[in-house]
């Protein structure tokens, strides 16, 4: 399937002022408040687009600019926002915001994650499947559902809702013990609908073992998460649990600063051991090396320069110092409070105290890197 990328700057944004909107009453209603305020969108989204006010591609008012209006939560705006996407009227991208589909089109163009509660609609049906539940009686609990799918009861709740608006169960609003089996007329091919249910980032792996392959050889180093988020049109949190699977499959070595990540073997090439992998730490060595290095050079510097009473200076003074971020720095103080060396004191004549001075020695540090240059000549002796 080809997947569309759009662009923010190209889609109109639909503005709440300029439609003739009735605010709908979500106190005095047996639903919950984010399913009255579903259908209401679902309501004026089909009317106007019937007049010709609003159009298929439109992006909706923000959730901040729905909340207001309504007078609710944005969380309450976001689980009626899931609501409609479930029932094909808009659908959401990363970075984009919630655009107006034509609900008569059942797949998504644009590329984007398999919620988790999509997931858990399927874990609902698979429940009813396995339990032997027939049409007529009652599912536990939405909390007990929850437990049993392990999933938020939140999720869960939205799922059983969506089951609801698709005439699967039925809800008696009088107690949370009361969803009701009243079809169990639904496609039970789960193994196959899974297999087709691939996250956005299974999709992102494999675009990045296809531009390694394309593009690189084993020793470059990958462009930034950044640059790579562009690329893909994707978040960058989406591209770093991409890049952390491609590191898991030992395609990728990841080291700080300005090594950054490198190809260490080619996805084509199969799963053989690369020499490298052999030769550097794992990553969470590495980080382990790097803090440890910088609270060894702190406690010489405080060997060096100061008494026992004396204020260290701060952090982002330390971290503009030793040209290292201010979390690294943050991270050594905590340590050598817990050994004794540091207090904090707040207030305005407050910092970072010397309590005890460190006895300095020979540091050992793991070998953890060595240039790739020297990999190959070690290869080749």
């Amino acid at each position: 399937m080809e997947y569309i990328f759009p662009q923010k700057a190209d889609l109109d944004r639909i503005v709440l002022a300029n439609l003739d909107l009735e605010i709908p009453d979500i106190k005095n209603t047996e639903e919950s408040k984010s399913v009255a305020i579903a259908k209401w969108m679902m309501g004026w989204i089909d009317e106007y687009i019937s007049n010709g006010k609003i159009s298929i591609g439109n992006l909706l008012p923000t959730k901040a600019d729905f909340a207001y209006f309504l007078g609710v939560s944005v969380g309450t705006i976001q689980n009626a926002l899931r609501y409609i996407e479930d029932m094909g009227y808009v659908e959401s991208k990363q970075r984009i915001g919630t655009i107006i589909k034509d609900k008569n089109i059942k797949n998504s163009s644009i590329r984007k994650l398999t919620s988790k509660r999509e997931s858990a609609i399927n874990d609902i049906k698979k429940f009813i499947i396995s339990n032997k539940i027939k049409v007529g009686h009652t599912l536990p609990s939405s909390r007990a559902i929850a437990a049993l799918i392990n999933c938020s009861a939140n999720t869960t709740r939205l799922a059983l809702e969506y089951l609801c608006a698709k005439n699967i169960l039925e809800h008696n609003i009088s107690g949370d013990n009361s969803w009701r089996v009243i079809s169990t007329n639904f496609n039970k091919n789960f193994s196959t609908e899974n297999a087709e249910q691939k996250t956005l980032v299974t999709k992102i792996e494999q675009d990045l073992k296809n531009y390694i392959d394309e593009n690189l050889s084993v020793g470059d180093k990958l462009p930034a998460h950044s640059e790579l988020s562009d690329m893909f049109k994707v978040s960058i949190k989406t591209v770093h649990d991409a890049l952390k699977s491609l590191i898991d499959e030992g395609i990728l070595l990841a080291r700080r600063g300005r090594y950054g990540t490198s190809v260490i073997r080619l996805p084509r090439e199969g799963k053989n051991k690369n020499l490298e992998q052999s030769i550097f730490a794992p990553a969470k060595d590495t980080a382990f090396y790097y803090y440890e290095k910088t609270q060894n050079a702190i406690k010489k510097m405080i060997a060096d320069n100061y008494e026992i009473g004396s204020k260290l200076p701060s952090i982002m003074d330390l971290s503009r110092e030793m040209d290292l971020s201010p979390n690294t720095i943050r991270k050594a103080f905590h340590n050598l409070a817990k050994e004794g060396y540091l207090v904090f004191s707040r207030g305005r004549y407050g910092g970072t105290f010397v309590v005890d001075i460190p006895e300095i020695g020979n540091e050992t540090f793991k070998w953890l890197a060595v240039n790739p240059q020297y990999v190959k000549a070690f290869s080749e002796n």
